[in-house]
């Protein structure tokens, strides 16, 4: 693609989400070196539990290794206290169905799958881009027996989490809320991972807050924060030998990664901001694109963790993509994800497409997914599945994450903002 020549590629790559390490970090690291406090335990540890409780304004956080152990482990409670202990072999979920987001990343439902449950996807409310209140309700009108929600938070920009939980409440329905994506974000005021019944937030290496991986389960019980951690720990017993009665999981958090993120949450509000700033340069840079923007749901204040767009569907230029390969011809005035990506790539800086929706996934693709209307059946690259509109296929198709480092300078930016205007030139 030929651009201006005055956008040369930068010298050093401009990330999507790199970590952002403050000197605290190295002190409570080195606190824990110092104490020889390098396991599963210690200051650390129970700092970051404290902390991550308070914030997200839940009574108890269990730190873990990462957020799918996290999710996991709600999965395990969830499923026992719906249907019971399992048997030795059987997972708490065993072809029990479960209703999960579409629009994510597979670590938010593979954890139903580890129980043995399968997954109904419930497709994308194109007004927030996340799971989809009115296509819950239909699912709960198809499947009315599923007592188990999993509903993610997509890219930082909260949808209306608080409608999803009264929904489960109306159907009996316990929720695990994904909030990996959404630290620090609020719905009404009210923190992101305090509205399931056990939520789980992440410390990814790209995350807002990061230990270079870890992640917190939040819950309002005690009774389920200590099961989480004994589960963790390999379900050692209290007996003076190593004995086990349940099945368990190496699932503990470092207190060396515990130093890292505890050096971290003074400054999640300061990488919200910068954050936001980023998204709003974004968006009066290309305001006058045919492009929408992650959409705001009034009520909500993301933390903007990554910003993308979506093409408006008259600008779109023919594309069509396979499970690992995009064709697209290009087009005067009209432009697509592939080309738009290609176009940030060659100045050296990374983009990607939005994520995937589920039910497309090969390993998903025979399981249902669930939109306002009824059922859709994946067509790759379809708007309408089926017969029925595919809101996630559609903004797949149309959308891509850009560039969103807190470390990237305006300058940068603008430069991304000059390549994505040059793809509609």
């Amino acid at each position: 693609m030929l651009i201006k020549s005055d956008l040369t590629p930068f010298e050093k790559k401009v990330w999507l989400a790199t970590p952002t390490p403050h000197p605290e970090m190295m002190e409570y690291i080195q606190k824990a070196y110092d104490d020889n406090w390098l396991t599963t335990a210690g200051e650390n540890l129970a700092a970051v539990e404290e902390i991550a409780a308070r914030k997200a304004e839940v009574k108890y956080a269990v730190a873990l290794c990462n957020c799918t152990s996290a999710l996991h482990l709600c999965m395990k409670l969830a499923g026992e206290k719906i249907y019971g202990k399992p048997m030795i072999g059987h997972g708490a979920l065993e072809g029990k169905q479960v209703f999960c987001s579409d629009m994510t990343f597979d670590a938010t439902l593979n954890p139903v799958v580890y129980e043995g449950g399968i997954p109904v996807f419930i497709d994308t409310d194109p007004d927030t881009w996340n799971m989809d209140p009115v296509a819950l309700e239909k699912a709960f009108e198809i499947y009315p027996d599923v007592k188990l929600v999993v509903s993610a938070e997509l890219y930082g920009f909260p949808g209306r989490m608080d409608e999803i939980k009264k929904i489960c409440e109306k159907h009996g329905a316990l929720l695990v809320e994904d909030a990996a994506e959404a630290m620090g974000a609020t719905i009404d005021g009210r923190q992101c991972g305090s509205f399931g019944d056990y939520s789980a937030i992440s410390y990814n290496g790209n995350k807002i807050i990061t230990g270079s991986s870890g992640g917190c389960l939040l819950t309002n019980s005690i009774d389920d924060a200590n099961q989480a951690r004994k589960w963790s720990t390999q379900s050692r017993e209290a007996a003076p030998w190593y004995q086990h009665e349940q099945v368990g999981y190496n699932y503990r958090m470092s207190n060396i990664i515990a130093g890292a993120i505890r050096g971290q949450y003074p400054y999640l509000e300061e990488h919200i901001a910068q954050k936001k700033a980023i998204y709003e340069r974004y968006r009066d840079g290309l305001k006058d694109l045919p492009i929408t923007m992650n959409p705001i749901t009034a009520g909500t204040e993301p933390n903007y963790w990554l910003s993308a767009l979506i093409i408006d569907k008259d600008y779109m230029c023919r594309q069509v993509r396979d499970d690992k390969d995009a064709l697209y011809v290009p087009e005067h005035g009209k432009t697509c994800p592939t080309e738009i990506l290609e176009a940030i790539s060659s100045i050296n800086a990374e983009g990607r497409p939005i994520w995937k929706p589920m039910h497309m996934q090969p390993m998903y693709r025979m399981h249902e997914c669930v939109g306002r209307e009824g059922s859709i059946r994946c067509r790759t690259n379809a708007y309408i599945a089926g017969g029925v509109a595919d809101v996630g296929a559609d903004i797949f198709q149309r959308g891509c994450c850009l560039p969103s480092d807190n470390k990237m300078t305006a300058e940068q930016q603008d430069r991304v903002i000059e390549v994505i205007k040059e793809c509609f030139r």
